[in-house]
């Protein structure tokens, strides 16, 4: 019997790795939900095989995905994604999975000089599918999911592996299909570091620099009482309350429902579900000793020798020019980091060159003498 569309069971998980393991690529996608829950969850992983057929696995309900690791793993398994930096960090994050053997089409479309980047747009372009209407802002936990749903989620796997073949092609034929084979395995070797909470992300609010040490205080509570309701209602912050709402109360400083109802932003509904909270957070920055009062610290603007800012400047010049004349954007040419580290520490031969942190082989054998002598001139 054939395995059903949706994989819902760890029996079933079970059945679809075993009927996958001979694969020699698999299409995969990721529908999340940052819009609708905090913080966000995976929802959906769709794969396809090459043989054609495509499934729906239900990580709500399936108590892990381990038994799809093996095959994440197996650097024989070529795993299609469209611009996989989400969809890998969830694997990784989620589930420590390793994933060998990534092809990422974005990437490939990038480094053709395609414009039109979007699954969509490629889809189109190299293999006249036409789009379908957009599901991105759907909440992608609710069950049972409509058939345009799962015809949108379906339809995002199943061409993957012959826009892939329709990709090296092109990439051959242009001599780049090594540099996006480098460029997707550094992808898929990339950590995914745990999420750190930053106790100052509050100063960095857009107003917050015109409130005083008491507002400062009032706002570090403000936002601390959102995150709390965030994690405690499942709803993104922005959808508690908005950022100026929030320094908008740091400097009104509310003591009673008329007066929040005062500050834009702050609606009957806002106040129904955290007034209480918002009260409760102003008088704890009230509470604050004066010598205890947040301050607000200038980070200097770096010092940067002349030196640095002439090679800077000279690679900028070689990148546009040499961008131009391959067709593709100059920050993928060349992004600004790299063009950073080269200018402070520039490399003295090819060696060196390779040695630098994300300039990678085909850049060094494809540019190399171009860079070293753009720097030796500057």
């Amino acid at each position: 019997m054939p395995l059903p569309v949706w994989i819902r069971t760890p029996a079933g998980l079970a059945a679809l790795a075993a009927e996958l393991r001979g694969a020699a690529a698999l299409a995969v996608d990721t529908e999340g939900d940052s819009l609708h829950h905090y913080p966000g969850k995976l929802c959906l992983v769709q794969i396809a095989a090459d043989r054609g057929h495509a499934h729906l696995v239900d990580p709500l309900v399936l108590p892990d995905l381990s038994p799809l690791a093996p095959l994440f793993a197996e650097p024989g398994i070529v795993k299609v994604f469209h611009a996989a930096d989400n969809d890998l960090a969830y694997f990784k994050r989620l589930y420590g999975f390793t994933v060998a053997a990534v092809f990422d089409t974005s990437v490939a479309a990038r480094l053709l000089g395609v414009t039109a980047l979007s699954l969509d747009g490629l889809l189109t372009q190299y293999l006249g599918v036409e789009p379908v209407k957009s599901r991105q802002k759907d909440d992608w936990s609710r069950r049972p999911l409509n058939s345009d749903q799962e015809a949108y989620a379906l339809n995002d796997v199943l061409h993957l592996i012959r826009l892939r073949e329709r990709l090296i092609a092109e990439l051959e034929a242009k001599g780049r299909l090594a540099w996006v084979q480098e460029e997707c395995a550094a992808l898929a070797a990339l950590s995914v570091p745990d999420k750190v909470v930053d106790p100052d992300a509050y100063l960095r609010l857009k107003g917050a620099k015109d409130l005083d040490g008491r507002g400062l205080a009032v706002l570090r509570e403000l936002h601390q009482a959102r995150e709390t309701l965030a994690l405690r209602l499942d709803r993104p912050p922005f959808m508690i309350l908005g950022n100026e709402s929030l320094v908008a109360l740091a400097a009104k400083r509310p003591h009673g429902n008329e007066e929040i109802l005062a500050v834009p932003g702050c609606t009957p509904n806002v106040v129904r579900r955290s007034g209480a909270a918002i009260l409760e957070a102003v008088r704890r920055g009230e509470a604050v000793a004066d010598a205890e009062l947040p301050v607000r610290r200038s980070t200097p603007r770096p010092n940067v020798p002349a030196a640095v800012r002439r090679r800077a400047e000279a690679l900028r010049i070689w990148r546009a020019k040499a961008a131009k004349e391959l067709g593709l954007d100059p920050g993928v040419l060349l992004p600004q980091r790299l063009i950073d580290r080269l200018a402070a520490e520039p490399p003295r031969d090819r060696e060196a060159l390779e040695r630098v942190e994300g300039v990678r082989r085909w850049r060094a054998e494809r540019f190399g003498e171009e860079l070293l002598k753009t720097l030796a001139a500057a």
